[in-house]
């Protein structure tokens, strides 16, 4: 059975799409934990980054390097903190989250709740840097 992700990226799911090319996919989290909280996932379905082959990880962390500089210009920050954590969805993803401190990063806390056209919006300023 396909992955969450997987549904995503064949369009059976909405999300709010940031970038893609023919192996990469970037989406905004739904439960972010900071404005412009974006997942990076390949299109291949491998549930953990360490079991990617060699050329679908370095491809991995070349198109989230793209996202972070676009998510960097779209969304006032110090930095865009990177993590791997993925044991909800058994599907190789990246955080990239916008942090002003290191706290910005807190997965465990209360999750933001922004409406639709605000989530559309950081989406497009996003998407709108990647070109």
């Amino acid at each position: 059975m396909a992955t969450l992700f997987s549904r995503i990226v064949a369009g059976e799911i909405p999300c709010y799409k940031v970038a893609e090319d023919e192996n990469y996919f970037a989406f905004l989290d739904i439960n972010p934990v900071a404005k412009g909280h974006t997942l990076v996932i390949p299109k291949k379905e491998v549930d953990y980054i360490f079991n990617l082959d060699d050329e679908t990880y370095t491809g991995l962390t070349r198109f989230a390097k793209r996202v972070a500089q676009a998510l960097e210009k779209a969304v006032p920050c110090k930095r865009v903190g990177v993590a791997v954590m993925g044991l909800e969805v058994p599907h190789t993803h990246i955080h990239l989250v916008p942090i002003n401190r290191e706290a910005d990063m807190n997965f465990f806390g209360e999750k933001l709740s922004l409406d639709a056209a605000e989530m559309q919006a950081i989406a497009d300023a996003i998407a709108r840097e990647m070109k």
